[in-house]
């Protein structure tokens, strides 16, 4: 069984989180401040810790870079509302091993918890994402289609992994937005759509790839094969 430890302030969120992981079967504990994350990650093994960066005593930057100087391993996602990229890089580069911007879909964060411990629990094996023919590797960002290598850019690798993430479910225009380009949808705008136009165009290249469809007045879906 998945054993994960919430260090979340905000109590509303940490219940909702945990509610919702533990009807995945997930084991989960809370800490609601950095001082007691750190006592919870001393005493207790976790398949996982989502960590939130605004904490009080100690924030989420000082309890991973605690964790990691003392050899702890457990894959740790950041969790936060700060979207930068500056941010982001500090994370990684302290040791986390995934990142992911408030507000956030609850199906994406429990796939990405899910192919976290996948990854520990093969010995650090890189996270693949498959869809089909479609293969995305998460850390290599390679991608390949019936082993036919895709070029992406940075933005349509996110937006792949986006679509991958959450295949089979509609995604609203705006939900995309949020998690590809980190800001509010302007309905004015088409970002959205001209990159799914580019991702088309770029899958197009095998008759059995699997298909970005339009949800007429909603978004779009990735379907599965």
């Amino acid at each position: 069984m998945t054993h994960v430890l919430i260090v979340e302030d905000d109590k509303h969120l940490r219940q909702f989180l945990r509610k919702a992981l533990r009807e995945e079967g997930v084991t989960v504990e809370e800490a609601a401040s950095g001082a007691t994350a750190l006592e919870a990650a001393a005493s207790k093994s976790y398949d996982c810790i989502v960590l939130d960066v605004m904490l009080p005593e100690r924030d989420g930057f000082d309890v991973l870079t605690t964790l990691r100087a003392a050899g702890v391993l457990t894959p740790i996602l950041m969790l936060t509302a700060r979207a930068e990229l500056a941010h982001r890089v500090r994370g990684l580069e302290s040791g986390a091993d995934d990142y992911l911007a408030k507000p956030f879909d609850l199906a994406e964060l429990l796939a990405r918890i899910q192919a976290l411990v996948r990854r520990a629990r093969l010995g650090g094996a890189e996270p693949v994402l498959r869809v089909g023919l479609l293969t995305l590797h998460q850390l290599g960002r390679r991608v390949a289609l019936a082993s036919q290598a895709i070029d992406l850019s940075p933005r349509e690798f996110a937006l792949l992994e986006f679509l991958m993430l959450n295949a089979g479910r509609t995604l609203s225009r705006s939900r995309i937005a949020e998690a590809v380009w980190n800001y509010q949808f302007d309905p004015q705008t088409n970002v959205v759509d001209q990159y799914i136009t580019y991702l088309r165009r770029k899958l197009a290249v095998h008759d059995d790839a699997p298909e970005i469809v339009t949800v007429r007045g909603v978004g779009y879906r990735l379907e599965v094969p």
